[in-house]
């Protein structure tokens, strides 16, 4: 994302002198997540940030409205959150790459302002994709910055989704990919909104 970050840096000056880029006031320890929202295994979930990251991916993503998304696994029992991420280190020296964790802490207020789950429709699939999803994060993949789908030895986030359904069996159908050009990236990618208007898909909670 900071190679995306660089291309629209100026547009995200921009975008800040207007006072658009005022990014997220709340305290960082709480969560955007409803209490009452019961999260499946398989299920997508977006995000929007209010940083400047965030922003440039929804100007590469045509005005989009989530700037990220992850996939809900179980975890011995407790539902987690894998997402490929960059520039989020857990710890000093930690490298962009895809991680595992608690929804709250993916949808705390420092990184989310805005978010929403989608489910599949079919259950079995979807258990199939969290599985594939979880054995992703144990590989210890990295983050992909140059978006490449072919190379699934590192990922970004959409690609972490729609790789983890393809390899369950179900594909996502209907999915769609922009070309993007700029820097030393020259790669047809899977943007947020492809995601969250996918037919196999359907909105449970907005927030």
């Amino acid at each position: 994302m900071r190679r995306i970050v660089l291309l629209l840096l100026g547009g995200v000056w921009l975008l800040g002198a207007m006072g658009l880029l005022s990014g997220c006031r709340h305290d960082g320890s709480q969560s955007i997540l409803p209490a009452a929202c019961r999260l499946s295994p398989g299920d997508v979930v977006f995000r929007r940030g209010g940083g400047v990251t965030s922003h440039a991916v929804l100007l590469a993503d045509g005005g989009g409205v989530y700037s990220h998304v992850g996939i809900v696994v179980d975890s011995c029992g407790v539902a987690m959150i894998v997402h490929a991420v960059p520039d989020e280190p857990d710890f000093e020296g930690d490298s962009d790459r895809v991680k595992m964790e608690p929804p709250e802490q993916f949808f705390r207020k420092s990184r989310a302002a805005q978010g929403a789950v989608l489910r599949h429709r079919d259950s079995l699939a979807a258990h199939r994709a969290a599985f594939e999803a979880l054995a992703v994060y144990g590989r210890h993949v990295a983050f992909d910055h140059d978006y490449d789908d072919l190379d699934t030895t590192r990922m970004y986030c959409t690609e972490l989704v729609t790789y983890a359904y393809r390899r369950a069996g179900c594909p996502l159908q209907g999915i769609g990919r922009q070309h993007l050009r700029f820097l030393d990236i020259d790669a047809d990618c899977v943007l947020p909104s492809e995601l969250l208007h996918c037919k196999d898909l359907r909105q449970i909670i907005q927030f």
